[in-house]
């Protein structure tokens, strides 16, 4: 069944221009495909995100994509925000915010946006 077989991410956005700007410029991926200006597919880790034009992006209200950055989480929190990337809070029952890092257990997680406003996090693991 699926279990066996790679997922790959997919993500709206409005311009693939200005969305490139973001990942590749802010997020630090790197493309491995492209489709001029409807798509581009990034590789992260073991995994690839595609980044599509489409007339619906930004209308997804929940997390879309999560990177699991371990004991990084931190470190990479930071070299966002000096990239001026804004994080998000919530009101997340059982978790506490500290900063714009919330924490709970042992799972710690930080949520932003992408110009198009799909909602990307990064957890601990």
């Amino acid at each position: 069944m699926l279990n066996t077989h790679r997922a790959i991410a997919n993500l709206a956005v409005h311009d693939i221009d200005h969305a490139r700007r973001f990942y590749e410029g802010v997020l630090g991926l790197q493309p491995v495909d492209s489709e001029g200006d409807e798509l581009v597919s990034y590789r992260s880790g073991d995994t690839v995100v595609n980044v599509y034009r489409s007339k619906y992006a930004g209308t997804n209200q929940a997390t879309a994509v999560t990177w699991v950055v371990g004991d990084a989480l931190d470190d990479e929190v930071a070299a966002l925000k000096a990239k001026g990337v804004r994080f998000e809070h919530y009101d997340m029952p059982g978790l506490e915010r500290q900063g714009d890092i919330y924490g709970g257990g042992d799972m710690r997680v930080a949520w932003f946006k992408d110009p198009d406003g799909n909602i990307l996090n990064l957890v601990t693991g």
